[in-house]
This record gives C-alpha cells, structure tokens and sequence, in this order.
C-alpha cells in the first residue's frame, strides 16, 4: 500500500529531488511559498513523498539529494494525507498563502494583532520590512502611541465598514 512520507533532502536539493521523483513517476510534493519574487520551499530541507514501504524504499533513499526517510528504528513513519491536503487547501497559484487572516493590510489600513501576547491590540498597518514576513505596526493603545515590529502572519486587516462598497481605496487614511 502507498504511503505518503517525509523525505529530508541535503541542503538546498529541495527542487532537484522533487524533479528526481517526478520524472521516476513518483508522486511527490514540495509546498512552496514566494518571498521578495523568489520561490522558496516552506519546510526547508523537506518534502513529502508518495510510494510502497518497503518494495520502493531503496529506490527512494539512493535517489541523488536524499538524505534519508523520515522515521525511527521500525522504518518510516507514514504522515496522514489530511496534511497533505491541508497544506495544499492554503495554496493559491501553488504557493502557500503566507497572510492567514484574511486581506493582505496596505500602509494604513487598521489591523488587529491576532496571535501572541500583544493578542487584541489594535493600530495601523505602517509598513512592511525586509526578511521573515514582519512588518511595522503603530499601536493606538488608551493614551499610548508606539511603534512595533511584529511577523506579518500574526496580524489581520480589520474591514472598514465605511468603505464596503465603495473600492479598495475608500476610506483609506494617509501613510503616517
């Protein structure tokens, strides 16, 4: 019976094991996400692969880029296909969406902090920084006015309900 499983490639042979498998009739699959116009796989090192354990085992661990399958001293641990179609529901253009909650914000658009200790703060999209998907958010806390840098995928875009119905732009505040 196929399994899908875990492959660990060698370092940055992500897209070089997933053509191997694919062109071996294999069925492989290797989510990717796109950061500053790069494409980039979202678990580094990793990608999952369908085939028969053990009959096909010694053709998928001596494929060039491989460094082993995933599991412990009774063989490898099959992963359970609900994962596989998790991950494949939050692609969009076969790349994984990186922004969970909802609209991607815009310089000034109001935002909400959805995860973490700062959990239900509110203030407005600043800007979004260079490398791990953070962005600047200004909080408009009580009496408080601050600045803080925060990872893009804890926050979420609160809608406007003056501007429904009247484009993307209406009711939009100035960039601070």
């Amino acid at each position: 019976m196929r399994n899908w499983y875990v492959i660990n490639t060698k370092p940055k042979k992500e897209f070089q094991v997933e053509s191997l498998f694919a062109q071996a009739g294999f069925n492989v699959y290797n989510p990717k996400y796109a950061q500053e116009a790069t494409i980039k796989p979202f678990f580094p090192g990793y990608l999952f692969l369908c085939f028969h354990y053990p009959s096909e085992y010694k053709k998928v661990v001596y494929t060039r880029g491989v460094k082993r399958v995933l599991g412990n001293l009774n063989g490898p641990i099959p992963v359970d296909f609900e994962i596989i179609k998790s991950l494949q529901a939050r692609e969009k253009n076969g790349l994984i969406e990186m922004m969970k909650y909802g609209e991607e914000p815009l310089p000034g658009d109001e935002i909400e902090i959805m995860e973490g200790p700062l959990k239900g703060l509110k203030g407005l999209f600043y800007k979004e920084l260079s490398g791990r998907e953070r962005v600047m958010i200004l909080l408009n806390y009580v009496a408080y006015q601050g600045s803080l840098m925060i990872e893009k995928s804890k926050i979420k875009k609160i809608a406007n309900p003056k501007a429904e119905g009247q484009g993307r732009r209406a009711g939009r505040q100035r960039k601070p």
